[in-house]
């Protein structure tokens, strides 16, 4: 996935996607003039109330994330009502629905594109449901956040071969301003369009925006390039014209990823990179995701491991890289020796309830179940599928709020099932820890839960971007009484609850050491962190 396409949905791990296809691809819906009428301000008006009963009565609110963040979503969204009935072209309109979702801070809730729908001068990095993404352009520059300090502070933690004679800021030096804007102003107008559940997952995915060339942000926000002033470590400032390139062109230093000097990588796959220091016997796990091929990579480390007589070695996970995605119980299963148990999940009961379920039905009979292309269960689904008639459809019919919480999605264990799995018949014996950061989330974050909250091993860095959930609705939104597409719109239905009975969005695990990034260590931060997982695991 581009980091363009990052940007404008979910890391890196996105859930089901529930597309209201009838909206998309039958009607005039499809046949629409190449621009459309935003409408009157009454018809606005009665668009903005739509969204907002609809989110009111579908959205699984996370109240600790409420508390935490310090805000109620429905008042924050009620407050956005006269600029968005004020906004009359398609890119005020396009911005005004962007701002109106990210005010419920919920990480995986975007707005996309629809053909026929609001039409941008530029587009790049957004997704277009039924159509072509324009890829974003990336800055030779990589800004980081500065977790030790206070307020709005970031700083350039890596960079690439840019075009030849292109002038680059220093390693090191912190950003005071972005296109003019000071660094502190920047970072308030930005936080109006970023998708987030948390305030460190916020910072990460800004500093990641900062140097991207994207229609996440509207005009004026995001000027006619990309302009870093930075503050060098005598105080001197200087404004840097940053080149722009496709993502996948430049090299970059990597003075800012995941190193570990004096390992060996043995072995590598789309959701790993095997590390190995044999003189002392530990392993380090670079992890990148719980993807489409996950289930096959951990059966060829736990083969790999058996064959280099590797499974009573010190295992270290490093996530600090890694998405989402699905069946990381599995993977939970193999990398260390304890039972555990794994998170659930719930509905809201709505208006929804009824179409997922015949959604569902659907998926099950034609293809299993997917999230963007990855199975999210071991079975052939014949146990959500139950759950689904035989729990959440009563549920639909008596009124309740929410659904019974079951095993998560019923991808390990059936919906009768206390949760609790078991080690695999061969996994790793040694000594386990997990290396933290917020740069993901979703099923990354069930998965640091998986390991605190079932005591699995110490978990030091950051915690994961702090959101999680078990299925979007997703629909394309129109005016009261017409079929004129607009965009493509989304709602958390359903709670992910944590193995010690909480629930997940909003709310990362509390790891047993905080070791915050910064624009000091950043160079040997990696080497910072291994030690701190060791040292954890020799007093345990």
């Amino acid at each position: 996935m581009s980091l363009g396409r990052h940007l404008a949905r979910m890391t890196n791990t996105p859930p089901m996607r529930l597309l209201a296809l009838a909206t998309i691809v039958t009607g005039s819906a499809c046949t629409a003039p190449p621009t459309i009428s935003v409408g009157t301000p009454q018809m606005r008006a009665e668009l903005f109330d739509t969204i907002l009963a609809r989110t009111e009565r579908r959205e699984a609110w996370s109240h600790i994330k409420n508390q935490t963040l310090g805000f109620d979503p429905i008042e924050a969204m009620k407050a956005l009502k006269d600029d968005f009935v004020s906004a009359d072209t398609d890119e005020d309109l396009f911005y005004a629905i962007s701002r109106l979702s990210a005010a419920r801070r919920d990480r995986h809730l975007s707005v996309s594109l629809v053909p026929g729908g609001l039409q941008l001068s530029d587009s790049s990095g957004l997704e277009v449901i039924g159509g072509d993404e324009m890829e974003a352009r990336v800055a030779p520059v990589r800004v980081f956040p500065d977790f030790g300090a206070e307020g709005a502070s970031y700083f350039v933690g890596d960079l690439a071969n840019g075009p030849v004679g292109a002038s680059l800021p220093e390693l090191g030096s912190r950003v005071v301003a972005v296109n003019g804007v000071s660094i502190a102003d920047w970072e308030i107008e930005a936080t109006r369009y970023m998708r987030h559940s948390t305030t460190i997952g916020l910072k990460w995915k800004l500093a990641q925006a900062m140097t991207v060339a994207t229609a996440l942000f509207p005009p004026e926000l995001r000027g006619d390039g990309i302009r870093l002033t930075t503050q060098s470590r005598d105080g001197s400032e200087r404004t840097y014209e940053l080149p722009l390139s496709p993502e996948g062109s430049l090299a970059w230093l990597g003075t800012s990823e995941p190193a570990y000097p004096g390992f060996e990588l043995m072995h590598r796959t789309v959701t790993y990179d095997l590390l190995v220091d044999e003189m002392r016997r530990i392993v380090v796990l670079r992890w990148t995701g719980f993807r489409e091929t996950m289930v096959e990579d951990v059966d060829a480390l736990m083969d790999l491991a058996q064959e280099q007589e590797l499974l009573d070695y010190t295992m270290i996970m490093d996530v600090t890289r890694s998405g989402g995605g699905s069946r990381g119980a599995y993977a939970v299963q193999r990398i260390q020796g304890r039972p555990f148990k794994t998170t659930f999940g719930n509905l809201r009961i709505s208006d929804v309830t009824g179409p997922f379920i015949d959604e569902r039905r659907e998926a099950f009979g034609r293809q299993g179940f997917t999230d963007g292309g990855v199975r999210e269960t071991i079975d052939d689904g014949s146990w959500l599928m139950e759950w689904l008639e035989v729990d959440v459809r009563p549920a639909l019919e008596r009124g309740d709020a929410y659904t019974n919480s079951v095993p998560f999605k019923s991808a390990h264990a059936p919906r009768d099932s206390d949760g609790v799995l078991r080690p695999a018949e061969v996994h790793f014996r040694g000594p386990f820890a997990v290396i933290s950061g917020p740069d993901g989330g979703s099923h990354l974050d069930q998965f640091i839960h998986q390991v605190i909250d079932n005591d699995l091993g110490p978990v030091v860095g950051m915690p994961p971007g702090g959101y999680s959930n078990t299925w979007e609705w997703e629909e394309v939104l129109t005016f009261p009484g017409t079929d004129q597409p607009i965009a493509h719109f989304m709602w958390n239905i359903g709670h992910t609850i944590t193995p010690n009975g909480e629930i997940a969005e909003g709310n990362p695990a509390e790891i047993d050491e905080w070791i915050p990034l910064t624009a000091d260590n950043f160079r040997e931060y990696y080497t910072i962190l291994l030690e701190a997982a060791l040292r954890r695991l020799t007093v345990m």
